[in-house]
């Protein structure tokens, strides 16, 4: 067995699956960390049909939403434990557990072109290669990452400047590179639990946050804030991720069935992204018709680029060398 923080229940999911194979079926639980309906969940949805499909029914998928297993952090902890098989979490969550992932958060290091962006996602061998190493280690085999699409700031001001953010409160996911990030660019980063995001931007404790559309529109951040902002900093990036010691105990066809349907879905899920942007953009405008849209010019954006270079230069600090290495090997791929 490998070592890692998170491995003191790692035989709980192996002896759960044992004894759902006794009784004729296996249950495999696949958290997320957003509400039906969503994006996450329409990628749980969709491995849950293939998967059942596939087996014949021998297989059952059953899906756990937002809240339902706790914590992002505590999901992403049962998970490596084997207690649940499958996750869906944001990259913002996992810092703490697996750091190396915290180099997508550094803004403005990833494609703006979406396209672009999802061949690196699905293809970089340095994703999929000495990244999934580190997820490895942890107990958590990296089956997938994808976007979610753009992070969008939703404030109370109109923001198009790093002194705009002077003394304003972001709420951000618990990350030391997600703080930093923000530190940089001019705001007060401020981590807040996702439950408890609506009530702190009503109440002023906050004053923004930062998520895509569709999170935006679901959670209904819109409705305590004025302004919908895209300053073209990062997608968010969320990791698919399956229990490597329960994965281990799996006979090959069960293992190839899961590989073969996370590759399937890197095709599947791009366009449900767009789609939910799209939709989701939709319904904000049609739900508070005075809100408004800024997309910040180049040359807005050319600022807090420069901003955002400390934040590249503190990975290794904040994250560690090997971080700072998988950075350099991932703006090698892309170009940047």
């Amino acid at each position: 067995m490998k070592t890692g923080t998170f491995r003191t229940s790692a035989l709980a999911g192996v002896i759960g699956m044992m004894l759902a194979g006794i009784a004729g079926a296996e249950e495999w639980k696949f958290a997320i960390e957003e509400i039906p309906g969503s994006i996450m969940d329409s990628y749980a949805q969709e491995f849950k049909s293939r998967v059942e499909s596939a087996t014949g029914g021998e297989v059952t998928v059953t899906i756990y939403p937002l809240g339902a297993l706790g914590s992002p952090t505590e999901v992403a902890e049962q998970t490596a434990d084997g207690v649940v098989q499958l996750s869906n979490l944001s990259i913002g969550n996992l810092g703490t557990i697996v750091p190396e992932s915290q180099i997508f958060l550094a803004p403005y290091i990833l494609p703006s072109d979406s396209a672009t962006l999802n061949e690196v996602l699905a293809t970089s061998p340095t994703i999929h290669g000495e990244l999934a190493e580190d997820f490895a280690a942890k107990g958590l085999r990296l089956g997938a990452l994808y976007s979610e699409g753009p992070q969008v700031w939703t404030t109370r001001k109109e923001i198009r400047a790093p002194d705009d953010l002077s003394n304003f409160k972001m709420r951000v996911m618990v990350s030391p590179l997600l703080l930093k990030a923000y530190e940089d660019l001019g705001a007060s980063p401020t981590p807040v639990p996702f439950g408890e995001v609506y009530g702190a931007l009503q109440l002023g404790q906050v004053d923004g946050q930062v998520n895509p559309v569709p999170t935006i529109e679901e959670m209904k951040f819109y409705e305590v804030t004025d302004y919908l902002i895209w300053a073209g900093e990062q997608d968010l990036i969320t990791a698919v991720m399956a229990s490597d010691d329960w994965y281990q105990t799996l006979p090959a066809d069960r293992q190839a069935l899961i590989d073969q349907t996370f590759a399937e879905l890197n095709d599947f899920i791009p366009p449900v992204v767009e789609a939910f942007n799209k939709e989701r953009l939709d319904r904000i405008k049609a739900a508070k018709p005075g809100i408004q849209t800024i997309e910040l010019t180049e040359a807005e954006r050319a600022v807090f680029r420069e901003r955002s270079l400390a934040t590249q230069a503190a990975v290794g600090e904040i994250v560690g060398a090997r971080g700072a290495e998988l950075l350099t090997a991932l703006q090698a791929e892309i170009g940047g």
